[in-house]
Parts: structure tokens; C-alpha cells; sequence
């Protein structure tokens, strides 16, 4: 039916396409955007496309490739997605198009923060949002913009800046919504998440009650998942605070709704957060029996997915090496006709020495075709064993979350029988002791297997650009401002006062950046400062991050940018590390075509030197 709808659409568009009204137009695009149905939007997208096949109406081909990045996205193609949205972004600026930049720009931040997993790339685009609502005086885009940043921060850890950018969305937004103009929720659920997150609970709890009042009354279609929402975070907070009569209260009303709404994962999270609050109140048992039962939902949702990609692995693998084993085959076969064609030919060309020669090269030309084909064929193959390690990474990290949960089991039975701790023998208490031990032993190398992966799969296509080495370098000390404000160090950049260009990667070499700010930010004391220096030779350009610092130990410098290493200085104020900040560092240095090297003093600080030929 689809289908005949289709054709009909495209039989129309080829009689009437120089007619159709932009109005008309609109209405073909919003249809297409508010489908749930993923084939259809591509159908609508081929449409609107069909009708100006040559890209005459800008506005027509922006809204054909937005319906295409939506159409990939859901389908889980973000290569393509990205690719679509950022040619209907550069088309709506060449034609000065600024709503339409908005609604693109949201787009490709949703793709950057849910699906790729890149915080900083999303954050840099809702800036770019901020910016243009701003200009058009649009306040509801504007609030938009401040929500989707104050979310943002809070994930990146910068939970004082979302609440600066959470704050100037709501003094926008409450005029707006005193009119009914504007619907708040997602400002206020953020504001609450960022006070949950400075463990100020009583803050965090004013927000969510101001939702679950409004919700408790709202007859939009989700005010069902939004009130499980509420109860939820009312629960977590109150269990934090230590009221747990409320946290069990708003617990249990989370658990009903989802039940009503029959959804496994949500009726998951709401045992999660029982368990939780039993464990705080001392009710081992009745933890152990919420967990169960979390452990139970949560599992059976994982290992869907986890069963399915070990068989669709299996498959693969086997396939892979049934075509490997013939490919090796058909080579060694082929070799040995082209020796015995070469001897045959040496034996009977004593006297055909011209007709000899022909047949040579005739021979000679085939096996060089058909390696030339077989060499194609490794090299598909090679690109598809490293998609199979791809998922052989994906996998990894199911298993590991699996692993959590068990022992987050034994952890608890452990607590259950130290309450006994008078009624046991010394051996017993021993093995108690020794079970802890592992426990945490186990969660501890989960958690360094998923740290050693994340690092490991963290893969970027290089893409070169011209950067304004101040203005860059700039951007990325304002980004670091909170974190050193909150030790009271200060930060200093130190460029000359002509532009430097510089051609590279802005990803690559701020992540850089960032990792060696980060570490001198995170070994130097309260009160002190740290440097950012740019230089300009003659066929190379130099930066430099200067600290006052703890220093490193000279035994451990020719180890410092090893895989794995850890040095004996340790984080001024407690904060956390992986020991993989500085070999990820290296690798991007010499993927940028760089060198980096460090100078330290014990006591005195660090300087890491970075040299990239331009």
C-alpha cells in the first residue's frame, strides 16, 4: 500500500512539480516529520527530492535531506545521517536560511551526544545554537538551546555551568509559560538532575516535586512516562537525603506506573532504586530481593542483544574462514599452474624462442590479474575482520555489564552475613574477609576492562582544517575555567600577538590539549598556576603546558607515555586516574605528525613540550 501510495506521489510530482506551492510543500514535510513509521519518511524524503531532481529550490532540498538524516539515523547508519544533515546545514547557510540552521545544528548534536557518544562535539554545536537564536530573537529555540547545554555540562562534569546556562533558559522561559506558551519541564527535570549531582538534595527535590505537581494534572499523552520520571527522581533524592518514608513512598509509585505502562525497562530501574534504598535503611534481605528481581528484568533485556551478536559473530567468523581457507586455496592452485606452465615452456623454447616469449608474457599477464584479484579480495576480507573486532569491542563491554550485576550480589550477601558477625568463628570471619576482598578485586577489574576498551575503540577519521591558534587555544583554557576555579588556580596563556593559522584535525589536537591540561590542572595544588604557550617557527609550531605541580619522578619519566603506566604522583585533590591520559596523548601527537616530550622537577612541576610540523 506504501508502495502504490509512492508511485502515485512520484506520477503526481512529475505533472505538477513546476506548480506545487511551498504551503503545499510544508504540508508534505511536517506529515513526513511526525511519521513513526522509519520506510515512510524515506518515502516522503525520495518525494520532495524527485520533484526538484536538480536542486533549484533550496528550501525543498534542505527538507529532503533532513528527512534522509533522519531515515539513517533510525536506522542506525550515523555516517550517513551526519553526511545529510551537514549538506542541508551548509545549504541553509549559503542561503541565510537561520531557523532552518537551528533545527539542523539540534539534529546533529542529538547524533553527537546519544548515538556517538561525544559530549564536547555536541557542546560546540548547541553553542552554534545559542548564537543564532540569539540573533533571530527566538526565545523557545533560545530555551531549547540552554536546556539541551545545561545537559550537556552536566554530563561533561561541569555541573556549576549548567547551572549558569539552566538559569538564563528559565528567566526566559517563565514568562513564556505563565501565558501557556511554553512548556518548562525539561528545565526544571535538568535543574533538579544538576543539584542531585552537587549532592544538594533539597534543591534537587524542589525541582522535581514543581514536575510531578504539573504532570499529576496534565493531560498531554506522556504524562504517564513523565510521571514515572518524577517519582523516580523523587525517589533516588529522598534516599540520598536519608528520608527513606518519602524515598519509599515515591519508590513504589514508580514501580505501579511502570507496571501500568508495561514497560521491563523502566519496572528495572524502579527496582534499582529499591534495592538501593532498602540497602541504605539496613534491609539486606528485602535489597537482595529487589535486586533479584532488577537483575532478572535487566538481564533479560542485555542478553537479547548479547545472544544475538555472538551468533550473528559465530556466523560471521565461520563464513570468514570458509572463504579465507578457499581464497589460500585457489592462490597455492593457481601458483603451482604458473610453475608448471614456466617449466613446460623452458623445456620446448630452445628452438621457439619468439613464440616462447609470447606465451610467456600471455601467462605472466593472467597471474598478475588474478593476484591483483586475489589481493582485492584480502583486503575486503582484512576491512571486514575489523568490523568483526568492532563488535568483538561491542561485546565486551555487554559482558562486562553483565558481570556487574553478580557480583553486586555477592557484595550484598556479604553485608547480609557481617551483620552476624558475633555468631561466626574466627575461620569463618576469615572467609568472610577473603570474600570481600574478591569482590571488590572483580569490580574493580571490570571496571579497568571497560576502561582499557573505551580507550582502545575510540577511533577518528582525520579531517584537516585551518585553526586561529589563539582563538583555539583560547576556547579550550574557557572550558577548563570551572575546574581550575574550583582549586583556585589560575590560568595563563601565553601567544604572540600576530594570528597563527595552523593546519590540522580540531578534534584530535583538542583532545590533546585537553588531556595535558586536564593532568596539570589535576597535579598541582590549590592556589598555584598553570601555562599554555603557542610559538610559531619556521616549518613547525610549538605549544607548551607549564604547571606547578607535584613533578614526576625521574626514574619513572622514560616509562611516562607507556600503555598502561601509572607514575607515583597522585592527583592534588583526590581526582580520579586512568594512567591511560598521557599513551592516548602520544598516539594523537604522532597521528598528527608531531613529537611530545616532558620536563619535570619533584616539587617543582611539569612542562610538556608539543612540536607539529605544519
Amino acid at each position: 500500500m506504501k508502495s502504490l501510495f509512492f508511485l502515485i506521489l512520484l506520477l503526481i510530482g512529475k505533472t505538477l512539480s513546476a506548480q506545487i506551492d511551498s504551503a503545499a510543500l510544508q504540508r508534505i514535510y511536517y506529515r513526513a516529520a511526525h511519521l513513526t513509521d522509519v520506510d515512510s519518511v524515506k518515502y516522503y524524503a525520495d518525494y520532495i527530492a524527485h520533484l526538484y531532481p536538480n536542486g533549484d529550490n533550496a528550501g525543498a532540498n534542505i527538507m529532503s535531506l533532513r528527512l534522509y538524516g533522519w531515515y539513517y539515523e533510525n536506522k542506525g547508519d550515523f555516517t550517513k545521517a551526519l553526511n545529510n544533515y551537514y549538506q542541508a546545514l551548509d545549504s541553509a547557510r549559503r542561503h541565510g536560511f537561520l531557523e532552518r540552521q537551528t533545527d539542523l545544528l539540534a539534529d546533529l548534536a542529538a547524533v553527537y551526544t546519544s548515538d556517538m557518544k561525544q559530549p564536547q562535539k555536541a557542546k560546540s554545536i548547541y553553542l552554534e545554537c545559542v548564537r543564532i537564536s540569539q540573533k533571530l530573537g527566538d526565545p523557545h529555540s533560545l530555551i531549547q538551546a540552554y536546556c539541551n547545554l545545561g545537559a550537556i555540562y552536566n554530563r561533561l562534569g561541569l555541573h556549576d555551568s549548567a547551572l549558569t546556562l539552566l538559569k538564563k533558559g528559565l528567566r526566559i522561559g517563565l514568562p513564556l509559560e505563565e501565558k501557556g506558551e511554553e512548556n518548562l519541564f525539561d528545565i526544571y527535570n535538568n535543574l533538579g538532575n544538576t543539584y542531585y549531582y552537587q549532592k544538594k538534595y533539597d534543591e534537587a527535590i524542589t525541582w522535581f516535586r514543581i514536575n510531578y505537581a504539573r504532570d499529576l494534572i496534565s493531560q498531554l499523552p506522556s504524562h504517564l512516562a513523565d510521571l514515572w520520571v518524577d517519582a523516580l527522581n523523587l525517589a533516588d533524592s529522598y534516599s540520598e537525603k536519608g528520608a527513606y518514608d518519602s524515598a519509599a513512598k515515591y519508590g513504589a509509585l514508580s514501580l505501579q506506573l511502570a507496571t501500568l505502562q508495561a514497560s521491563r525497562s523502566k519496572q528495572s530501574d524502579s527496582y534499582q532504586i529499591l534495592s538501593t534504598l532498602a540497602r541504605h535503611r539496613g534491609d539486606y534481605k528485602k535489597a537482595f530481593e529487589y535486586q533479584a528481581k532488577w537483575y532478572s528484568l535487566d538481564t533479560a533485556l542485555v542478553n537479547s542483544e548479547t545472544y544475538k551478536s555472538i551468533a550473528e559473530l559465530e556466523q560471521k567468523y565461520e563464513a570468514r574462514k570458509r572463504e579465507n581457507e578457499k581464497l589460500l586455496l585457489q592462490s597455492e592452485i593457481a601458483q603451482q599452474k604458473f610453475h608448471n606452465r614456466i617449466v613446460t615452456t623452458m623445456a620446448v623454447s630452445l628452438l621457439l624462442i619468439a613464440i616462447a616469449a609470447a606465451i610467456l608474457f600471455v601467462i605472466k599477464r593472467n597471474a598478475n590479474r588474478q593476484l591483483s584479484a586475489t589481493n582485492d579480495l584480502v583486503m575486503r576480507q582484512n576491512e571486514k575482520l575489523s568490523e568483526l573486532n568492532y563488535e568483538k569491542n561491542t561485546l565486551i563491554s555487554i559482558v562486562s555489564h553483565d558481570l556487574s550485576t553478580p557480583f553486586a550480589s555477592i557484595s550484598m550477601w556479604q553485608q547480609l552475613l557481617q551483620n552476624e558477625h558475633d555468631n561466626l568463628t574466627p575461620g569463618q570471619k576469615k572467609a568472610l574477609d577473603r570474600i570481600g576482598q574478591a569482590t571488590r578485586y572483580g569490580e574493580n577489574l571490570i571496571r579497568h576492562i571497560l576502561d582499557v576498551e573505551k580507550a582502545e575503540t575510540n577511533q577518528h577519521k582525520v579531517e584537516l582544517e585551518n585553526l586561529d591558534l589563539r582563538i583555539f587555544t583560547e576556547s579550550v583554557l574557557d572550558d577548563f575555567s570551572p575546574v581550575a576555579a574550583k582549586k583556585d588556580i589560575q590560568l595563563h596563556l601565553d601567544c604572540p600577538d600576530r594570528t597563527v593559522y595552523f593546519l590540522s584535525d580540531r578534534q584530535l589536537l583538542g583532545r590533546m590539549l585537553e588531556n595535558l591540561l586536564s593532568n596539570a590542572i589535576k597535579y598541582t595544588d590549590t592556589g598555584k598556576n598553570v601555562w599554555i604557550s603557542v610559538s610559531e617557527e619556521k616549518d613547525a609550531v610549538s605549544l607548551r603546558i607549564r604547571d606547578e605541580g607535584v613533578g614526576i619522578q625521574p626514574e619513572e619519566m622514560p616509562h611516562l607515555f607507556s600503555k598502561y603506566s601509572k607514575i607515583s604522583s597522585r592527583p592534588t585533590a583526590g581526582e580520579a586516574s586512568t594512567g591511560l591520559g598521557l599513551s592516548i596523548v602520544k598516539r594523537i601527537c604522532e597521528e598528527l605528525n608531531g613529537q611530545i616530550s616532558c620536563e619535570s622537577s619533584l616539587g617543582k612541576g611539569s612542562v610538556f613540550t608539543v612540536i607539529l610540523k605544519k
